[in-house]
């Protein structure tokens, strides 16, 4: 079984496109960054995290039961984390808590390129088998006027998304340029995702076809 560590429906839809099936268990951690931490490390960290956080919640499903179907479920158990930050300067640009804080996000970006980074981990249950990576895209911006950065705002799109922009959104408007993959700056690599499951044993193509 496939557990994807997200409440994110960009990220169960994008899962969606790879397996047809997968349970999804999103994971309550401390997104605070650590002093000093580089942009890298803490994207990595927080994958990893959201990973364990699941895989704890499902050994404490599992490890009081002596049931063998129960302990079989577990052991095919495997976990999947993300995490998706826009980096510019070295400064990781969480979700605005306010207008004035999208403001100064978006205009750090206005007329310039800057770094989403997003994570991956898989792993089973047990924590004995993680695979981690992290995907980098450059995105170049145009240049954003205030008023164009008030009314992105009033369309309610980037209140709850790294950096203040959706790229699969209307923030698209904003994009000039974009090197690396796409789908990791909507939230999930494809191609990194899918070269992962084949490690634990899930082909994308062939759960796809399965009638």
């Amino acid at each position: 079984m496939l557990v994807l560590a997200s409440a994110s429906p960009r990220r169960k839809e994008l899962l969606g496109t790879l397996v047809k099936e997968f349970a999804v268990c999103p994971a309550d951690i401390d997104e605070t960054p650590h002093e000093a931490e580089a942009a890298h490390d803490y994207v990595t960290r927080m994958a990893l995290e959201k990973a364990q956080a699941v895989a704890e919640q499902y050994r404490q499903k599992t490890g009081a039961h002596s049931d063998q179907n129960l302990t079989f479920k577990r052991e095919r158990c495997v976990i999947l984390a993300s995490d998706t930050s826009v980096v510019v300067d070295e400064e990781v640009l969480g979700k605005p808590v306010s207008f004035d804080d999208a403001k100064r996000m978006l205009r750090l970006l206005s007329g310039r390129s800057h770094q989403v980074m997003t994570s991956l981990c898989l792993c089973d249950v047990d924590g004995e088998h993680v695979q981690l990576t992290n995907v980098v895209t450059d995105v170049s911006f145009r240049s954003i006027s205030d008023v164009e950065i008030a009314q992105y705002w009033r369309t309610g799109e980037p209140q709850d998304k790294a950096g203040a922009y959706a790229i699969q959104g209307l923030g698209a408007v904003f994009v000039s340029h974009l090197s690396g993959s796409y789908s990791a700056v909507v939230g999930l690599p494809l191609y990194e995702t899918s070269q992962l499951l084949a490690l634990y044993g899930i082909h994308s193509l062939e759960e796809i076809s399965h009638e």
